[in-house]
């Protein structure tokens, strides 16, 4: 099994966590993660993030066009 340390939150420290036999077929890169000290699973899911901008240049926010 994989190793590697991490932040366990339930022991308050950095621990090492292994990658538990996985079912899944995900082998070593399986997302679960089990702490090597009190046992607390975490899940590591990447996080995909959209960000829309606008260029609105001269324009007034329409909550300012309400305002007498």
């Amino acid at each position: 099994m994989k190793e590697r340390e991490q932040r366990c939150i339930i022991c308050n420290g950095d621990m090492l966590f292994e990658v538990p036999p996985c079912g899944d077929g995900h082998d070593d890169e399986c997302p679960e993660l089990v702490c090597t000290r009190c046992g607390a699973a975490e899940l590591l899911v990447p996080v995909t993030v959209h960000l829309l901008q606008t260029r609105r240049k001269g324009q007034v926010a329409p909550q300012q066009r309400r305002a007498a």
